[in-house]
């Protein structure tokens, strides 16, 4: 059968038409800690910028709640927690290769109050004062764990009760650290305890530092997920988190870079 040499030059352009059409762009999923709402936002919309037809694309929540739903079969990228245990469970259960994660920021804790602070608590003693309202993340949250943690290492300070008359106090625990901060911005507790990041985004709360000494650092590791669809992306993509850039939108966000560990 003969074929026309028109017909052959037709099919050469659409082919090459087709070759010179710009791909689809590639979709990074991001699961990550709630407190890294605002810095990773703006550290996504920086690689987009950077890296022409991706999107970054976020799901952000307790990091205790991603964890359970990456193991439930929820698809992504990368996951970044806020503390190592839940990382950790990725890596046992083999969502996460052993040597894939890796520590990208720090975070520590402080008492936020209410812009108007209507209970008048002006030290961390008034914690333990009896008919406080007082909101925590839930226990099995990262916040809410090292919340705890730090009220503990205060009971050197405030005396062995302090941290069982605090969590006497303690109206609501919520799923994660987020919440924490619209409660008491919305006055509906006189105190929470949140990280030092999240009042970068609430500047109208009061606080009460903890000092550093009975402070807890949060660690927050990042890595690619096993079955990750877009490894080099996902790459790419935690290596602007720890580029000069991502480690300052993270600084300005309240977070403590992984070169200026405390």
């Amino acid at each position: 059968m003969k074929v026309s040499i028109r017909f052959v030059s037709i099919l050469l352009l659409t082919l090459m038409g087709c070759s010179s059409m710009p791909k689809a762009p590639q979709t990074l999923t991001v699961f990550a800690a709630a407190s890294l709402n605002d810095a990773f936002r703006e550290i996504g919309q920086e690689f987009e910028k950077f890296h022409a037809g991706n999107l970054v694309q976020f799901n952000f929540s307790g990091s205790q709640d991603l964890s359970t739903q990456l193991h439930a079969g929820a698809q992504a990228d990368i996951f970044a927690s806020a503390n190592i245990e839940e990382m950790q469970h990725l890596i046992d259960s083999g969502l996460v290769a052993p040597d894939a994660s890796q520590i990208f920021v720090y975070n520590l804790l402080v008492v936020i109050l209410p812009p108007d602070n209507p209970a008048g608590l002006t030290a961390l003693a008034d914690l333990a004062r009896p008919g406080q309202k007082l909101v925590l993340a839930a226990e099995g949250v990262p916040a809410g764990r090292y919340a705890r943690q730090a009220l503990e290492n205060l009971n050197v300070v405030y005396g062995a009760d302090f941290k069982l008359h605090v969590l006497a106090n303690v109206v609501s625990n919520e799923t994660n650290v987020k919440q924490v901060v619209t409660k008491v911005s919305l006055g509906e507790a006189d105190a929470g305890i949140a990280y030092r990041s999240d009042i970068i985004a609430a500047p109208d709360l009061k606080t009460l530092d903890i000092p550093d000494e009975y402070n807890v650092t949060a660690e927050y590791p990042i890595a690619p997920l096993q079955s990750a669809a877009h490894p080099r992306q996902a790459f790419e993509f935690i290596q602007f988190v720890l580029s000069a850039k991502g480690q300052a939108i993270l600084q300005k966000w309240g977070f403590i870079p992984v070169k200026a560990q405390p």
